[in-house]
């Protein structure tokens, strides 16, 4: 089985929703938003969605794939009805934020594949009495049934580098209170905890405040393996600042879906692998950004690409 996770990088509709400040992707808005350029968008989304998992399962691709960025029910709605998408039934689990740009974290998964159990919108909670009127996307706990098994899987969207570590930190502290409470209802869930941390897996708020480990050996009962570490020392990431690779994208796995480390192993679902899902179409391939993630715009000018991020997909075998 393939779980996947893909920020999409402002995937907004063509109209205003009443609260939120999306009025850049409006028509008379900075980008020029128009219903060409969404539809475009939709067609270049849905093709990097089939085909994340098909490495390893050509057939089905993912059971499940977290995603990021997405302004409404209506944006998923219309992705699914895409033809790549809807030609393996996707479904998605969706539950309007507080966002205040409006972007959402959302599930999208197969029903033939995955069955959807239970969902909440779990808050992030801004501490300091300077941050009381502020509000943000939320941690997405979707809990269901893969190959019999109960699965939970934890869809997020931690505060951007425009903010400081300190409210990355706060997310990953959340996110392990959030961890507890699920393993406290039931100790044997296999948990994956997905999103675009803005963070790397050594920084902070992954390290310290999720307690994510860098080896399998390091894990033990109620831990958290980060296979993300390793690969970023590789040289592997999944998107660029100033021409160096950083890995936001992660998916982070309990230590019940783990074989070796500390851990007495149990039969059922185990992690087998994990990729940066890379395609040429997803990087620029000349002009002074050659070799980066082909964007949507850049420079304000449309280049009618695919996100700035690439995707992330771990391997479950049973």
């Amino acid at each position: 089985y393939a779980i996947g996770f893909y920020n999409l990088e402002n995937l907004f509709d063509t109209c205003h929703d009443e609260g939120k400040n999306d009025f850049e992707f409006l028509a008379e808005g900075s980008y020029h938003w128009t219903g060409e350029k969404y539809v475009h968008k939709l067609h270049n989304l849905a093709r990097v969605l089939s085909e994340m998992g098909t490495d390893e399962l050509p057939a089905v691709g993912c059971a499940a794939i977290g995603v990021a960025e997405v302004e409404n029910a209506g944006c998923l709605k219309d992705l699914c009805q895409e033809a790549p998408l809807k030609a393996r039934r996707y479904q998605y689990v969706h539950v309007e934020g507080p966002d205040q740009r409006g972007i959402d974290c959302a599930l999208l998964y197969n029903p033939d594949l995955f069955t959807v159990r239970n969902v909440k919108l779990v808050p992030y909670i801004y501490k300091l009495p300077q941050d009381s009127m502020r509000a943000t996307r939320g941690f997405l706990v979707v809990s269901g049934t893969l190959a019999d098994e109960h699965v939970t899987i934890v869809v997020n969207h931690l505060p951007s580098r425009g903010a400081t570590s300190y409210y990355r930190e706060e997310g990953g502290s959340q996110l392990r209170v959030v961890k507890d409470s699920l393993l406290k209802d039931d100790p044997a869930v296999k948990l994956l905890i997905m999103g675009d941390m803005n963070d790397d897996p050594q920084d902070a708020s992954m390290a310290q405040c999720l307690g994510a480990k860098r080896e399998i050996s390091e894990v033990g009962e109620g831990d958290l393996y980060n296979p993300w570490w390793n690969e970023l020392a590789s040289g592997n990431g999944t998107l660029q600042y100033q021409g160096a690779w950083n890995l936001f994208d992660q998916i982070i796995l309990s230590s019940s879906l783990l074989n070796g480390g500390q851990k007495e192993e149990q039969p059922g679902l185990k992690l087998c692998g994990h990729q940066v899902f890379r395609r040429d179409y997803l990087i620029q391939q000349d002009g002074p950004y050659r070799g980066n993630t082909l964007r949507t715009h850049a420079g304000g000018t449309w280049l009618n690409g695919y996100s700035d991020h690439l995707p992330t997909v771990v391997y479950l075998k049973k």
